[in-house]
């Protein structure tokens, strides 16, 4: 059974996009296209959506005598959901991470709207394994207000005064400017990336974990917005790790599955089935990293950089020594 029907995919919604407007420009239709669609999209769906001499295309606008378009439907496009997918929607409303990022009233018009829908599953179904169980209170007013305080402060480009307690223990107050957010399903926790304003100048990126804050204060100061990749980008590792997984215990799915949000290139042998993956990460999160790619055992051997396989080899003796030193010296 699918949860999402085609209908609801990128040629539908770019199609639904451009029937908002009783009139449209061919311009401003390319650029929805390229907004919504595929990278690729631009080369054949304006084609389909633009009239055709030959009728080609799926006869949604007629041009005008001034040359924009309009639509031949009497109303915009609505798109119902489905039973099924209110289900969903009433289950993600419950996972604490989706409240973070919904206003108390938001969060209780959609409840209202989905009071009699069954949630297609419960939270406390799954179980996640290899997880940090002091994870960030998520449901808290106060968190979920410094997250929206910083979400907004990203996206007007405004210095934030930031007061926290350090992982050494000591307490911090000064000026950043926040760039990007990021959660990390494994802690349970969502960092922030930022650069420290000090003196009129910005200087280095640094991490701040949200449960760590505990004040936040406007300066009304505005800076040209961040490039967040950029920034992101320096932090990146020179040389990738690269790692060889085996299709054995459903290896390859559940390392996809665990490394979905990280940059990587991958090759697979389908002579083996083995598949080699290099993998960039953020220079801060390597313990992290190292420590998820060892939780998953034979099917996995890490190949390089030869410093990066030396710390491998380092944990795995360690842990050898601390399981079996007694019994078998």
């Amino acid at each position: 059974m699918m949860l999402f029907h085609e209908m609801y995919g990128a040629y539908f919604r770019i199609a639904a996009k451009v029937l908002q407007e009783e009139e449209i420009t061919e311009q401003a239709l390319r650029e929805i296209v390229v907004q919504e669609g595929f990278r690729d999209s631009v080369l054949f769906v304006p084609q389909k959506l633009l009239p055709q001499k030959d009728g080609s295309d799926w006869g949604l606008l007629r041009r005008t005598a001034s040359g924009t378009l309009r639509r031949l439907t009497k109303h915009a496009p609505e798109m119902p959901l489905t039973l099924l997918q209110k289900r969903w929607l009433k289950a993600k409303l419950s996972e604490p991470v989706m409240q973070v990022f919904l206003r108390d009233e938001t969060l209780a018009e959609l409840q209202a709207a989905l009071q009699d829908v069954e949630p297609l599953y419960q939270t406390g179904f799954f179980r996640t394994v290899d997880a940090f169980s002091d994870g960030d209170d998520l449901t808290a007013p106060d968190y979920r207000e410094r997250f929206r305080m910083i979400a907004a402060a990203i996206r007007q480009g405004e210095v934030l005064r930031i007061s926290f307690c350090s992982g050494s223990g000591s307490r911090v107050r000064a000026l950043f400017l926040p760039f990007a957010l990021e959660y990390s399903a494994k802690n349970g926790k969502f960092r922030l990336y930022c650069r420290r304003f000090r003196a009129g100048h910005l200087t280095g990126t640094g991490i701040i974990n949200l449960g760590r804050i505990s004040r936040i204060e406007q300066t009304g100061i505005l800076l040209p917005l961040t490039d967040a990749a950029a920034n992101l980008a320096a932090r990146r590792c020179s040389e990738p790790v690269t790692v060889r997984v085996t299709p054995a215990r459903n290896g390859i799915e559940r390392f996809m599955m665990e490394f979905a949000a990280y940059e990587k290139h991958t090759e697979l042998d389908t002579e083996t089935g083995s598949c080699t993956v290099q993998l960039w990460y953020d220079k801060q999160d390597e313990t992290e990293l190292l420590i998820q790619l060892l939780s998953f055992g034979p099917v996995l051997e890490i190949l390089g950089p030869p410093a990066f396989r030396a710390q491998a080899a380092e944990r795995v003796a360690r842990q050898y020594a601390l399981l079996f030193h007694d019994n078998f010296t």
